[in-house]
């Protein structure tokens, strides 16, 4: 928007100045003397409105998630005995698992029969430490002879801001058997225990 003056930028904030609300006119002088073009003697001002920040999804995706209580079966390196791993992969559970000492865990899912996979929701939660976490999924389509990669992230954990961290992946997986998830609770070697909110994995999106 152009604003057309023909007179210094000031004397037209004064004109301003006396038509209106005072504290609102020195907002507008402050805008016309930010944007006055001395050459054209015109005030350039963008017409412009703030708008919220959209919010992060916090809630997990509704979607018909496998019964991996009934379809699988889990290995994995350690776990807390107050987190255990069903805390993680089982509706209605809190806690989350937690590993039981420092370093990298495995966490492997091991399907009966092979399931076509379209969606993974993983959900890390971090509100006492800062650190880089590492984590890379893969999975298998022969009883884990042979891994395939889906994903490597990397993600810098901070109590004072990111506390979360919220993966929802689409991928087109046929017939998996084996789903494999590496955690690297932290890239430079400290002593941070690796743990997982939530995991839910999906066939097809409800009806």
């Amino acid at each position: 928007m152009a604003v057309d003056g023909g007179e210094p930028y000031r004397l037209l904030a004064l004109r301003l100045r006396s038509a209106g609300d005072y504290r609102d006119c020195l907002e507008e002088e402050r805008q016309i003397a930010d944007n006055y073009d001395f050459a054209t003697h015109r005030v350039h001002i963008m017409r412009k409105r703030i708008i919220a920040s959209a919010q992060q999804e916090t809630a997990t995706p509704d979607l018909e998630w496998l019964d991996m209580e009934a379809l699988a079966e889990v290995e994995i390196t350690s776990e807390d005995a107050a987190h255990p791993i069903e805390s993680a992969l089982l509706p209605g559970r809190a806690s989350g698992w937690r590993a039981a000492g420092p370093g990298e865990q495995k966490i492997r899912i091991l399907f009966a029969d092979p399931q076509q996979l379209r969606r993974i929701w993983l959900n890390f939660v971090e509100t006492d430490t800062e650190r880089t976490q590492e984590y890379v999924l893969r999975w298998s389509p022969d009883g884990g002879q042979s891994f395939r990669e889906i994903v490597r992230q990397q993600w810098n954990f901070n109590p004072q801001g990111a506390t979360s961290e919220r993966e929802d992946l689409h991928v087109e997986l046929p017939a998996v058997t084996v789903l494999e998830l590496h955690i690297i609770p932290d890239i430079s070697g400290g002593n941070a225990f690796a743990s997982l909110e939530e995991l839910r994995l999906a066939g097809a999106c409800r009806t």
